[in-house]
């Protein structure tokens, strides 16, 4: 998989939900356990052979690339993007010069999860799409019988259903010409990206995550994090 995808992390935001603890220190460089978050991402990166990984950032920058140059035990090259404004989750991208590979792999950097990248590559190359979103499959039990209506008729009964429902995990791949509609210099988030591909009926893949993954957007996601990372596999 190395020699075949490109990966950006996104490092650039500020963590305001997680503050004080991100008033000095950014947020990927919150330690859970005894090591920051986005080098658990770059370690299980590394892992599935990566060897090189673009890193966009913004907020306390230096922090993150001084951390990543006292720290690379897996010898990756880091290529790191500087913002100079904030450019949403995937705006950085028009940042980076060139792509070696014709897939790309973004991702948030204040994610836990050890979703296999190598099975993320595969199911997208299977499916021959032109974007990807990882998902995290939420299934709700309806307690009730639900009668389903078409204006003032009643078109069908079911009889305590369940849904699932997928929400965003912030994890997403892409064939390299869909970043040309990535508009240069602008707040841009991945997901006005994918919502320019639907328009252009571009492929996108569902990929439901079925192993761990947690955002540490809140502090009781980041205390679950704590507690979680003491029995978590990569």
């Amino acid at each position: 998989m190395h020699n075949k995808i490109d990966v950006v992390i996104m490092a650039g935001g500020k963590g305001e939900r997680l503050m004080p603890l991100t008033l000095n220190t950014p947020k990927p460089l919150l330690k859970i356990g005894d090591k920051p978050i986005i080098e658990y991402n770059t370690d299980h990166l590394a892992s599935s052979g990566i060897k090189n990984i673009n890193i966009a950032v913004n907020y306390l920058s230096e922090q993150i690339i001084t951390y990543f140059k006292e720290n690379n035990k897996h010898k990756i090259h880091f290529n790191f993007i500087k913002e100079s404004k904030s450019l949403g989750t995937i705006g950085a991208l028009k940042l980076i010069e060139h792509f070696t590979n014709d897939y790309i792999l973004v991702m948030n950097a204040d994610l836990l999860t050890n979703v296999n990248f190598e099975a993320v590559f595969n199911n997208f190359l299977s499916k021959k799409g032109d974007a990807l979103i990882a998902t995290i499959p939420y299934k709700v039990n309806i307690p009730h019988g639900v009668v389903e209506t078409k204006a003032d008729f009643v078109t069908d009964l079911k009889e305590k259903p369940s849904y699932t429902y997928y929400s965003n995990a912030g994890i997403y791949m892409f064939k390299k010409e869909c970043f040309e509609f990535i508009p240069e210099n602008h707040f841009f988030d991945a997901t006005d990206l994918i919502e320019i591909l639907l328009a252009k009926n571009k492929k996108i893949v569902n990929y439901p995550i079925l192993n761990y993954w947690l955002d540490i957007g809140k502090p009781e996601d980041f205390e679950k994090a704590q507690q979680d990372i003491k029995h978590l596999k990569f």
